[in-house]
């Protein structure tokens, strides 16, 4: 799991259109909570995040956040959530959630499918239907992602969710019975010609 670096700076004003003004100064309002924390509105620079996620993206992260206020207080989160513009895009809110080394957290890794199917080489077609699992293990333990090997599927195979292999201590928090993906066969040209006489 990679450690970034990121500055925000605590606000006392929140409020809808205190967080319209923010934003036009290319500010992003955000909330830091957890656990053992009070709630801390702040602000985050949005090149800076930007620049974050666009050098680390598809990657978990781990923020060692420095908030300043009167006095630097520096705190280890995971952006838990954000809200994007419905129009632009843009991200226009943010939530880190702090935490605590002793303590399990729930967290969404993404699939990484490597391999070309036995299926795919006989003409089947690769649907994949899950991207990305939740699991919960401890912040230490946070995988990057999860490499999920295709190489033996052949057409008509599925791969659930129970079929996922993970280090030890990481727990998957999905409907074990879920598919991640499956090898269906190809329709051929005889098959669509029969079907449409």
């Amino acid at each position: 799991m990679k450690q970034v670096n990121l500055t925000v700076i605590k606000r006392e004003k929140t409020g809808k259109e205190v967080a319209k003004k923010l934003r036009k100064k290319g500010l992003i309002p955000a909330i830091i909570y957890g656990a053992h924390v009070q709630p801390i509105p702040v602000v985050v620079k949005f090149n800076e995040l930007e620049k974050i996620l666009f050098r680390y993206k598809g990657e978990t992260l781990l923020f060692n956040l420095e908030i300043v206020n009167e006095e630097v207080i520096r705190k280890q989160a995971i952006l838990k959530d954000y809200q994007l513009h419905p129009v632009t895009d843009q991200i226009i809110h943010l939530d880190f959630l702090v935490i605590e080394e002793a303590e399990p957290i729930e967290i969404d890794i993404p699939l990484e499918l490597v391999g070309k199917p036995v299926g795919v080489s006989k003409g089947g077609i690769l649907e994949i239907l899950k991207h990305e699992v939740t699991v919960e293990c401890l912040p230490t333990q946070i995988p990057d992602k999860i490499i999920v090997d295709i190489t033996e599927l052949d057409i008509g195979d599925v791969l659930h969710v129970k079929d996922l292999q993970v280090p030890q201590g990481i727990k998957i928090k999905d409907n074990p019975e879920e598919t991640v993906v499956t090898i269906v066969m190809e329709k051929t040209e005889t098959e669509s010609e029969s079907s449409t006489e």
